[in-house]
């Protein structure tokens, strides 16, 4: 995972996996990036092949923390395989999707 930063937002690039294996570490890397940024988190998701229950409650989780900071969480470039499943759980209603990314679903 990678964290780049400019004045209006932070983008942080998520790996390949966000499952049981990789959800702790990658959920306390997100929570520090929301409590030490302003504006906008944009987590690039364009190379997330996997995602399972406990990934998608870290991008929950970050979300709501998000919130509570007066933050955006944003998904970038989410592969089409995330897309389908964000619309199955609903998530998609709830995480904001940019939406030129999303339309590629």
């Amino acid at each position: 995972m990678r964290v780049r930063g400019n004045p209006k937002a932070q983008v942080v690039q998520i790996g390949v996996r966000l499952d049981a294996g990789t959800s702790a570490g990658t959920r306390s890397q997100l929570h520090d990036a929301v409590d030490s940024g302003a504006g906008d988190l944009i987590l690039d998701v364009s190379r997330l092949e996997v995602i399972d229950a406990t990934g998608l409650g870290v991008l929950v989780g970050t979300h709501r923390r998000a919130v509570a900071a007066e933050r955006r969480l944003v998904l970038r470039a989410v592969p089409p395989r995330v897309m389908r499943i964000l619309a199955v759980t609903r998530l998609n209603r709830v995480l904001h999707v940019e939406a030129e990314e999303a339309a590629v679903a």
